[in-house]
């Protein structure tokens, strides 16, 4: 809103500073201080409204450290995130931009299926909270929905890089051995743009130079046009993601600042892949998809990160709020929505490695017991308990020194993340 006020201001009065508004790096670091005050000024009276009306957690005796101080903890803390994200995005990014509605739409709708859990397991006090299959339905609902609208939108398009031949001079100094030199560091004159952005179902791959794959071409086998059948492909793959993704960091939420602290990282970086891949310099110079329009979410994962770290003052052991799955379910989701956006999905497994161990740590433990079970008659575990973070508390790791070598493992993926950019 406020980009619009200024952009008035400065076009119709010629308003001094009032231009400022035109820059991304601008309201991206306005949306960051603005959520951090948000979080910290906000968080600490809806803690305290929490706490006089008894929003408190029940915790099972899983006989874990610690665990019975965390009883009566307020939880639902996730509409802290979410007015963080959702305030500073409304002020301050250009609300016709398509990426920007679709991540206003999946913190919203995951927002709201995290909030009937949390107030079935509170007010109904049904531990079970929200049935699994609604939250499933849920989420594939919005991979629907998010997926349609990145295949269909004229919008969401990418613009194709064209190699015209080198000059004269040029070929000179590549056949004197200076062609990577050029290539490196003048890559300009060489390549261009197409002057028209078009629809595809192109993604990136790590490692790989040249790194892009077209989802279409699963349907290579199919001898017509194929092409206009990828949403059959695409749309499947988003749901699948979202819904991986988003149980992952729910699983993750289960001590005092490890989903905040790991989404924080992994939106830093997701917001380092937003800016390079929006610019079209920067896109060009690291030889990667340029997408029209994609530097404003950077506004937006602005206010993600923003509002986690401020989220981390008051979920920080020992934890004064927990975000609920009103918290966990979005920040998962936007992880992955966002990631898609930006056709960077497939870097999900490196960046997410923490919620990705967290899934897989379930899935192996569940799995095992129940192979076990039908084989032997009682079933038996490969952790002492599943997820991941439980297993290190049964072998007597504080949790806060977990959360400290989690978050450190979750920034050296991140720093790979970014290598990837120019390793491969």
């Amino acid at each position: 809103m406020l980009y619009y006020l200024f952009v008035y201001l400065k076009s119709h009065y010629n308003v001094p500073g009032a231009g400022v508004f035109y820059y991304i790096s601008f309201r991206a670091a306005m949306a960051i201080i603005t959520s951090l005050f948000i979080t910290l000024l906000l968080g600490k009276t809806i803690i305290r409204y929490l706490y006089k009306k008894q929003v408190g957690e029940t915790v099972r005796d899983l006989g874990l450290a610690g665990q019975k101080e965390k009883q009566g903890t307020p939880t639902m803390g996730g509409f802290i995130i979410l007015s963080a994200i959702l305030i500073p995005t409304l002020l301050f990014a250009r609300l016709g931009n398509v990426y920007v509605v679709i991540m206003l739409v999946t913190t919203v709708w995951l927002g709201v299926i995290g909030a009937i859990d949390d107030y079935i397991k509170v007010f109904k006090k049904d531990k079970e909270g929200l049935a699994g299959w609604f939250k499933i339905l849920g989420q594939v609902g919005l991979g629907i929905i998010i997926g349609c609208t990145l295949y269909f939108n004229p919008y969401v398009v990418v613009k194709e890089k064209v190699v015209k031949e080198p000059s004269t001079n040029e070929k000179i100094i590549i056949s004197q051995g200076q062609g990577s030199y050029i290539d490196e560091l003048n890559r300009n004159p060489n390549t261009l743009y197409a002057a028209n952005p078009i629809k595809s179902t192109a993604t990136t791959i790590p490692f790989i130079k040249n790194h892009e794959f077209d989802y279409a071409d699963l349907l290579s086998w199919y001898k017509g046009d194929y092409k206009k059948y990828a949403w059959l492909v695409f749309i499947p793959i988003v749901i699948l993601i979202i819904t991986a993704v988003s149980n992952g960091a729910n699983i993750t939420d289960g001590i005092d600042g490890l989903a905040t602290g790991t989404s924080a990282i992994i939106g830093a970086t997701l917001g380092v892949l937003a800016y390079v891949s929006g610019n079209i310099g920067f896109a060009d110079f690291l030889n990667i998809m340029y997408i029209p329009n994609a530097g404003e979410l950077v506004v937006f994962i602005g206010a993600f990160v923003g509002a986690c770290i401020g989220f981390m003052w008051y979920n920080a052991y020992p934890a004064q709020v927990f975000m609920g799955d009103t918290g966990s379910i979005a920040l998962g989701g936007i992880i992955a929505t966002f990631a898609i956006a930006i056709r960077k999905e497939l870097l999900i497994p490196i960046l997410c490695g923490i919620f990705l161990l967290e899934n897989i740590s379930v899935v192996m433990q569940v799995g095992y017991f129940k192979y076990t079970k039908r084989k032997y008659g009682a079933g038996r575990r490969i952790f002492k308990m599943a997820p991941l973070h439980h297993h290190y508390q049964k072998l007597g790791y504080h949790e806060s020194k977990i959360v400290t070598r989690f978050l450190i493992i979750g920034i050296m993926l991140a720093i790979v993340t970014i290598v990837t950019l120019k390793l491969r």
